[in-house]
């Protein structure tokens, strides 16, 4: 751990900040809020944005959403991020243990998947390798989700790319009861 987690007991503005980060029904406060509360105003503007795209707002189905995230992360290698939104979404999203080890995988093609989730992998695959969108990729997406979808799924990976970026470099600790690669991944 690169960045110690605030620790209990919290001010009252930190412990204000850190309730309305966790969501209804989290077994607790999560080890990259309380990494991210050591940064309260930035906390605050990542709450923000975390619950747009999570939240009530997002024109995203559940199923894209948790699969451009967990995609996201398993090709960061953000183990935290992953499990964390495996253990917490990927029942009510739908996946088998077989497509979630698909996506964590991140030599996968996505070969196993259904059309959609595997655009939406070849999407993450094609941003995380270039930060581009090639035209063709791009007119296959459009054929499926609406502009503001669009902008969503990029919206979403970028976030997640951060988040991950953060969960690395700070070396957030692994919640107790998320998911891990090793049982989700082959080798």
């Amino acid at each position: 751990m690169r960045i110690a987690p605030v620790e209990p007991p919290y001010p009252a503005p930190i412990a204000d900040l850190l309730t309305r980060m966790t969501p209804p029904g989290a077994p607790g406060i999560l080890q990259l809020f309380r990494v991210l509360a050591v940064n309260p105003t930035l906390a605050e503007r990542a709450r923000g944005w975390g619950g747009y795209l999570l939240g009530g707002h997002a024109t995203l189905p559940l199923r894209d959403r948790e699969l451009v995230i967990d995609r996201v992360c398993a090709r960061c290698g953000a183990e935290y991020e992953w499990g964390v939104h495996v253990a917490a979404f990927a029942g009510a999203a739908g996946f088998t243990p077989q497509e979630i080890a698909i996506v964590a995988d991140p030599q996968s093609d996505g070969g196993g998947l259904a059309p959609r989730d595997r655009l939406l992998l070849r999407l993450v695959d094609t941003l995380h390798d270039s930060a581009q969108v090639p035209d063709a990729l791009w007119d296959e997406l459009a054929a499926v989700w609406e502009p503001p979808q669009l902008v969503e799924l990029l919206m979403l990976a970028g976030w997640y790319h951060a988040i991950s970026y953060v969960c690395n470099a700070a070396k957030v600790p692994l919640e107790a009861w998320q998911a891990r690669f090793s049982s989700h991944r082959a080798g």
